[in-house]
């Protein structure tokens, strides 16, 4: 399949499937990566403009943030160590540095620097060589993992840096959802060339089938389907692409709440 950079560019990139089957990889891969981040519409998230527009964003980004908290209470005792790897502007670091040790990782130094503001009681780091071995009991990647290009050397890593049987918590969107098969090349959370790899629910499986990880369990981000028709409509140039969004977000969910076949989901891996 062909997709368009319809956040930036306009540039026309393939998905090519990769040794895992329903794992894809965004080709080419541009070797000025970095300047596919550089819009101040990409981290205008981290900027609190006070418009209603940013209230809306934050009210339900609460209800997010604390589905995301409650994935890591049911499996984690309380004050455990904790590495959000990848934590942008650190709003999550700030709704869960109450309830555990944390740490946090963001290789964007404006993202770090708002993340820093932000929280009290985390302590940031530059490269994972930092935490001891063993130390951590879990790390979570909020749509994260998509833009990693090195994936097997950064797993090895996250692998020793995690207590026997610490969590892997990672959230990628799923391209086999019906909101990804409805929009084709519109759909949003595609966002090529930012996200590398492209991971579906039975390639993710096989990808975690491995010696080293447990996969644990499955959990939908019921919210995700909303915010991503939205904007694949926005890309469509369709009016009332809120509304257009909201409802196709919502049959989504429903679809998926017999298929399993969420628009983003969360993966709870354990360390063997």
């Amino acid at each position: 399949m062909k997709i368009k950079d319809h956040f930036l560019t306009g540039e026309v990139f393939e998905l090519k499937e990769t040794q895992y089957p329903g794992i894809y990889k965004t080709d080419p891969v541009p070797e000025n990566i970095a300047s596919y981040y550089e819009s101040t519409a990409y981290i205008s998230h981290h900027q609190d403009s006070g418009s209603l527009k940013e209230k809306i964003y934050k009210f339900i980004q609460g209800f997010n943030l604390n589905y995301k908290r409650n994935v890591l209470v049911a499996f984690l005792p309380k004050g455990a160590q904790v590495l959000d790897y990848g934590c942008g502007a650190g709003e999550f670091l700030k709704y869960i540095e109450s309830d555990f040790t944390t740490y946090g990782l963001e290789p964007n130094p404006e993202a770090q620097t708002a993340a820093q503001k932000k929280t009290k009681q985390t302590t940031f780091i530059h490269q994972l060589q930092e935490l001891q071995d063993e130390s951590l009991d879990a790390i979570t990647l909020w749509h994260v993992l998509e833009h990693i290009g090195n994936q097997q050397e950064i797993l090895n890593l996250f692998h020793s840096k995690l207590r026997k049987n610490g969590k892997l918590i990672i959230a990628v969107p799923n391209p086999t959802s019906y909101d990804a098969i409805f929009y084709k090349e519109f759909w949003a959370a595609y966002d090529v060339p930012r996200h590398l790899y492209h991971f579906s629910k039975k390639g993710m499986e096989a990808f975690f089938d491995t010696d080293l990880w447990k996969l644990k369990t499955i959990k939908p981000l019921l919210l995700d389907s909303f915010y991503i028709s939205m904007l694949s409509e926005k890309y469509k140039k369709s009016t009332l692409f809120w509304l257009k969004g909201a409802v196709r977000g919502a049959i989504s969910n429903f679809k998926a709440s017999k298929s399993g076949e969420f628009s983003s989901l969360i993966y709870v891996i354990e360390k063997k």
